[in-house]
């Protein structure tokens, strides 16, 4: 199927031509995600099972046992059924079942969404405009129309869905555009309202008008104070020269010129005064032009008459003073003039103040109800374009039947065969990563919780009696195994006590019960007892033998009676005292002088005195009777492992004074190394 999303001559040159790959590969994601929902592959589902109720003879597959069960009559309801379905686009489920089990006869014929996804592939073809769908099955025509209706089905249903959502956007935005447009007209009636109300034409305009005509008057001011301010000093410098000592020329000056003169200044002042009061009329104008032109003459003429006369100096500077107090007194005038213009403009243009602010909220309003429809307008004509050049699938090159696949049973076969050495190769892998127990010698010393001195390996026989082991010659392998790791044991215990002079108490102890350490006890006791030591055992829980030979066992005596009679019954070699069974601690039967005696006056009787210590978990027990040995080991059990809760016990043991290493018990015998046995 091609979809016109990058084809350039599918978009129109309107368009953006710059491609979005990111955009672009989410298009193609979706429609390929919507192919495989579940109403598309329902229309198929629907397509496939009425092809071959309708078409028994053409049938794509053979017909299952459900559908060769139903009737012509039922076939004929089960058809319109479906033809309903397909008409109406419902998704098929299991709980149309119905009369006729609809979901289960589609299922029967393997014609169902998840039975045809198995074969199904829809996949973009690297970055090109298509998408491919290919079908793999047993029948090349039934590959060719699950391609072709797919395909048809879904393109019909995209561009129905396409057109209603694009119709539905365009009712909207059609909406949309013309409450902007009542919104846009109305601010703007309102603005023109407001203008035409108040009398605003081009507010504008207008204020930038009244602002320079204020401008002008403010210069005119400043320039009549400045002519008011040099005249008034000219003033102040011609009464100085007319009030001087000098007076010779008065006499002589011509009076009649005189009055004259002082006649048209006075009219002259009294002409500028006039032409200020009016407005500046050009025929006060003229009127000042010619007294000032008869003030000229007369000056003249003064001037003429009298060039000898002592008081034409004087006459020429009262001249220049009057000159100059007209110009004053103009200039004063049309200071107040000035100042009435410049106050009716400032309340003019103050007046302007509100309106204009009122004109740009009116404005700013009607600017935004315009651009908002100008945004909407835009959006509709974008989505009518879209709707007549948009996306349009299509199908470019319909499905046809494929040559058969080669056989893939060889690379299946070696597939398989790689994935189950894979899986047993993992399991194997996971069971030694997640296998903690420690299983010999080596192992329990990596932990480095102390020296290990002895491996003693597992006993499979029902009788663990020693005299049984020790008595028997080479007939059971694993007796004479446990014989010789008895022996090395032996060899390092006497060592260990050999370094320390007067040692003579040895205490066997373990992490938990359970692990070996009474039976271990018994058979070193025996194992020294075989080299011609008087050996002390006391422990508890020792089954009582008879002895039938210098080298049995004897239980019949207890260690609370000795402490309290200072009395043993010793025997040939090995001597048991059974320990006290009740829950007593070993404090509470004697205080610790008295057990110190007890056990130096049994130092000297015996040569070795081995303690069944109880188990570390038992704490209190532990660590009172550890306290009365001279050296003491631990025996740990092969295959267990070690937990939280048991690493205060190992910090503890391995700081108990005298301890010399753990015994490894019960070890299998492919675990012991040469170096194990020797």
């Amino acid at each position: 199927m091609s979809t016109g999303l990058v084809d350039q001559s599918r978009q129109v040159a309107s368009e953006n031509q710059n491609t979005d790959y990111f955009k672009v590969n989410q298009q193609f994601s979706n429609i390929i995600e919507m192919m495989k929902m579940k109403k598309t592959m329902s229309v198929l589902s629907y397509n496939l099972i009425l092809h071959d109720l309708m078409n028994p003879g053409n049938a794509f597959k053979e017909l299952s046992p459900e559908v060769k069960k139903l009737s012509q009559k039922d076939r004929s309801e089960v058809i319109g059924l479906y033809k309903q379905k397909l008409l109406t686009r419902s998704v098929l489920t299991p709980v149309d079942s119905g009369k006729y089990g609809l979901y289960e006869l589609v299922v029967s014929m393997g014609y169902d969404e998840i039975n045809l996804n198995k074969k199904l592939s829809v996949y973009r073809i690297d970055n090109s405009d298509f998408i491919n769908v290919e079908y793999l099955s047993a029948n090349p025509l039934l590959s060719a129309f699950v391609v072709n209706t797919l395909s048809e089905e879904f393109i019909n249903s995209y561009s129905t869905n396409v057109s209603s959502n694009q119709n539905k956007s365009i009712s909207v935005l059609d909406s949309l555009v013309k409450k902007k447009e009542a919104a846009m007209n109305a601010k703007n009636s309102e603005l023109k309202n407001y203008k035409i109300n108040n009398g605003v034409l081009n507010l504008d305009k207008q204020s930038e008008i009244i602002y320079k005509q204020i401008t002008d008057y403010e210069e005119r001011k400043s320039q009549a104070l400045r002519e008011i301010q040099s005249n008034m000093g000219a003033i102040a410098d011609l009464n100085r020269k007319l009030n001087g000592k000098d007076k010779s020329y008065l006499g002589s000056a011509p009076v009649a010129e005189n009055t004259a003169i002082v006649s048209l200044n006075n009219q002259l002042k009294t002409a500028s005064n006039h032409y200020v009061d009016n407005g500046f009329k050009p025929s006060d104008k003229k009127k000042i032009d010619s007294l000032q032109a008869l003030l000229a003459v007369q000056m003249n003429k003064v001037s003429d008459n009298y060039v000898n006369d002592p008081g034409a100096s004087k006459q020429s500077l009262i001249q220049q003073k009057n000159t100059m107090e007209i110009a004053v007194s103009m200039a004063q005038s049309s200071l107040k003039s000035i100042d009435g213009e410049l106050n009716q403009l400032k309340a003019k243009y103050n007046t302007m103040v509100p309106f204009d602010a009122g004109v740009q909220n009116y404005e700013r309003d009607a600017d935004v109800a315009t651009k908002e429809y100008m945004d909407a307008l835009n959006r509709f004509n974008q989505t009518n374009v879209e709707k007549s050049i948009g996306l349009k699938l299509q199908i470019a090159q319909i499905g046809l039947p494929g040559p058969p696949e080669p056989s893939k049973k060889i690379i299946y076969m070696a597939l398989s065969g790689i994935a189950s050495l894979s899986f047993c190769l993992l399991v194997v892998v996971s069971v030694f990563l997640l296998d903690h127990t420690i299983n010999n010698s080596k192992q329990l010393a990596a932990l480095k919780i102390g020296q290990v001195i002895g491996n003693i390996n597992l006993i499979n026989e029902k009788d663990k009696d020693p005299r049984v082991i020790w008595s028997n010659s080479d007939e059971i392998t694993d007796y004479v195994l446990f014989k010789d790791l008895m022996r090395s044991l032996r060899f390092e215990i006497s060592k260990m006590l050999q370094l320390d002079a007067g040692s003579k108490i040895l205490g066997i102890t373990s992490i938990k019960p359970g692990e070996g350490k009474t039976f271990l006890t018994s058979t070193l006791a025996y194992a020294f007892a075989m080299t011609g030591k008087k050996v002390l055992l006391i422990g508890d829980d020792y089954t009582n033998r008879e002895a039938s030979d210098s080298k049995a066992l004897v239980t019949s005596q207890y260690f609370e009676n000795f402490l309290q009679k200072k009395e043993i019954k010793t025997e040939d070699l090995i001597t048991f005292l059974n320990k006290n069974s009740s829950s007593k601690s070993l404090l509470e039967i004697q205080n610790s002088t008295a057990l110190k005696a007890g056990f130096d006056y049994l130092k000297d009787k015996f040569d070795l005195i081995l303690i069944d210590v109880d188990s570390l978990r038992s704490v209190n027990k532990a660590k009172e009777w550890l306290s009365f040995t001279d050296h003491s080991l631990a025996v740990f059990e092969a295959g267990q492992s070690i937990n939280d809760s048991d690493k205060e016990f190992l910090t503890y043991i391995r700081k108990q004074d005298g301890f010399i290493g753990w015994v490894l018990n019960k070890v299998k015998v492919k675990e012991l190394s040469q170096r194990d046995q020797a």
